[in-house]
């Protein structure tokens, strides 16, 4: 395997692993019953901004970027839902 080769495997890689560091928010979240420490209002930005850039990354021929597109929106969708679950009620 080449260098090219090697730096396109590791990204991928990376790009896949990446979004798995949202387990450890997810069970916090989970474990505390609570929410209230995160602001509403980033995670919903961030979470818009993933589905909008998702289009790209699935039409992208990078398989890196197409493999983070694909396994950020289940996950950050995933943080997003627990967020709001356990949402302090006013």
């Amino acid at each position: 395997m080449n260098r090219q080769q090697w730096i396109l495997w590791i990204g991928a890689v990376a790009g896949v692993v990446l979004p798995f560091f949202n387990i450890p928010l997810i069970l916090k979240i989970i474990k505390r019953k609570s929410s209230g420490d995160f602001s509403l209002s980033w995670a919903i930005g961030v979470w818009v901004c993933i589905v909008l850039m998702t289009p790209h990354a699935l039409l992208s021929e990078d398989f890196a970027f197409r493999a983070f597109g694909v396994v950020n929106i289940v996950f950050f969708s995933a943080v997003l839902f627990f967020i709001l679950k356990y949402r302090p009620k006013a």
